[in-house]
């Protein structure tokens, strides 16, 4: 039997700031400051800023009741994100003139924002740094590319998202409030946006962000030594369940692999928190069930390891999962030879 060995690149310790730095911060009191004010006007922006942050201490405890109010009081507004994503077909590859048009449309997503709480990933960016502007916080929007299970990206994308970084005790430190807010969902096939909001994009570690954020300018990464966008484009689909649980998918480095029957993968990923392996499991799929793999993750040197060895030639899913979250899906196509 012979085994394929894939073997990541992995950035477990860099130089930039995370949410850990802030590991003994209590955020309740924000948190709460921020739902005392739920459903507050944004007509006067400097009196719910004053609102919000003038009970707490610290500077990121003021940037924190700004990002839990605009992620659970902003709706995202399909209709907004459908006629960028429509400009974005037109324009095409011309890169620079998206850019532009994207600049000009931006002040008009605001008003629309102000008056209807409602906005696509521009507005929830625009709206955070504004407010965390006049909280005397430096914070700016940065445009990028966003992978997920439903968005597919070639090397020639344009760029699909913007989010956030905001400087805290002077370092930088990135965010995602649209993320952070909710999802759209179907239903009866109308586009429904449902709040729930989700931690993990708050603060949230360069080396995973980047596995699904990947901005313009490389070194608004934060990352000392920045991945090729081809690695970005071409690897596993990673979700909000590894930025809840802080899993950090290492291996394999693209979601689709090729190999021969009777070859084993290995799986491979970190965490910066100590997991339950009877919680961790491997799902294979081959479009009709899902099967979980008898193998049982191995540790060593901080690194989780899972081995499935494929019998049957075709296409395979795998979905890695936590606690039932799914933290990253690959596909392995198995041929005869």
């Amino acid at each position: 039997m012979r085994y394929v060995f894939l073997i990541f690149i992995l950035y477990t310790s860099i130089s930039c700031a995370q949410r850990s730095d802030f590991i003994g911060i209590n955020f309740s009191k924000a948190d709460s400051i921020a739902m005392q004010y739920k459903g507050a006007s944004l007509k006067n922006l400097p009196v719910l800023v004053y609102n919000l942050t003038t009970p707490l201490p610290s500077e990121v405890e003021k940037f924190r009741a700004i990002y839990t109010w605009v992620s659970t009081n902003i709706e995202n507004d399909y209709d907004s994100y459908a006629k960028t994503k429509s400009k974005r077909n037109k324009i095409g590859k011309d890169r620079a003139s998206f850019l532009a048009w994207n600049e000009r449309y931006s002040p008009k997503v605001f008003q629309n924002l102000i008056a209807n709480k409602k906005a696509a990933c521009t507005g929830y960016a625009y709206l955070v740094r504004e407010m965390a502007g006049l909280a005397e916080i430096p914070c700016e929007i940065v445009d990028g590319h966003s992978r997920t299970a439903t968005v597919l990206l070639t090397l020639n994308s344009l760029p699909n998202h913007s989010w956030n970084r905001v400087q805290l005790n002077g370092k930088w430190y990135l965010c995602d409030a649209t993320w952070s807010a909710g999802q759209i969902i179907l239903n009866e096939d109308k586009p429904v946006f449902q709040f729930e909001y989700h931690d993990g994009y708050f603060l949230a570690a360069p080396s995973l962000f980047i596995k699904n954020h990947y901005p313009i300018e490389a070194k608004w990464s934060l990352m000392d030594e920045v991945p090729p966008f081809e690695t970005f484009v071409l690897g596993p689909i990673v979700y909000k369940g590894a930025f809840k649980h802080k899993i950090q998918p290492i291996a394999p480095l693209k979601l689709e692999t090729e190999i021969i029957k009777n070859e084993t993968v290995k799986f491979q990923f970190k965490s910066s928190t100590i997991l339950n392996a009877e919680e961790l499991v491997m799902e294979v799929g081959n479009g009709y069930s899902n099967t979980k793999i008898d193998t049982k993750p191995i540790l060593q040197n901080k690194t989780y390891t899972i081995t499935h060895r494929f019998t049957k030639t075709g296409l395979f899913d795998l979905h890695l999962k936590y606690n039932d979250a799914i933290i990253a899906t690959y596909i392995v196509r198995v041929k005869r030879k």
